[in-house]
């Protein structure tokens, strides 16, 4: 997937500097796109010239002016048309932590250990996020009651996802964590460690 369709997809909630987007991102799309504040201000600049986004500027006393994109019409065609395309192969896991847990065998038990209770912090500290976020979209309403009467139901549809993934990086953690304990108090990892001297 292109950053250039991710951009257009935050658009759709209306226009936007790129700053909030890049605050949009941090909230809410980070939970299925990455990208740092400087891959989306050149991206900005390219569908600027593509004729997908339109940019005004706004005059700011005590800072700097700043500028507002929104999509033009070719913008909107272009999310249709994206939304119509086969969506390419599912993506595929590429994560250093688990290259070191297949590693663990041979490695040292502790530090992977360390490094899957800090993947869980940052996984508890991204739900806790998404919940507020979650919260704040259903505005007291219930689930059901949004999903009818939401202008756009993609961002809370997408929010579920990311939450879904946090919470299964936290079930995933819990279980290598008790598998490594497991192994520990077994001395098998002992074993393993004789073995490879």
């Amino acid at each position: 997937m292109a950053l250039r369709n991710a951009l257009m997809a935050a658009l759709l909630e209306g226009e936007a500097s790129g700053y909030d987007l890049a605050k949009s991102f941090d909230a809410s799309v980070a939970n299925f796109w990455m990208a740092t504040p400087q891959q989306l201000y050149r991206e900005l600049e390219r569908m600027e010239a593509d004729g997908l986004i339109a940019a005004r500027v706004v005059q700011q006393e005590k800072r700097p002016n700043k500028r507002l994109f929104s999509l033009t019409d070719a913008g909107l065609a272009a999310v249709h048309a994206y939304t119509t395309e086969l969506p390419s192969k599912p993506s595929t896991i590429r994560d250093e932590l688990l290259v070191k847990i297949q590693s663990v065998d041979a490695g040292d038990a502790a530090a992977v250990r360390a490094a899957i209770a800090e993947r869980m912090d940052w996984a508890r500290a991204k739900l806790a996020r998404y919940e507020r976020l979650q919260a704040k979209l259903l505005d007291g309403r219930t689930e059901d009651q949004h999903l009818a009467g939401a202008e756009h139901i993609g961002p809370y549809l997408t929010l579920l996802r990311g939450m879904a993934f946090e919470r299964e990086n936290l079930a995933w953690g819990e279980t290598a964590l008790r598998a490594l304990d497991l192994r520990s108090a077994t001395g098998a990892d002992r074993r393993a460690q004789a073995r490879t001297r």
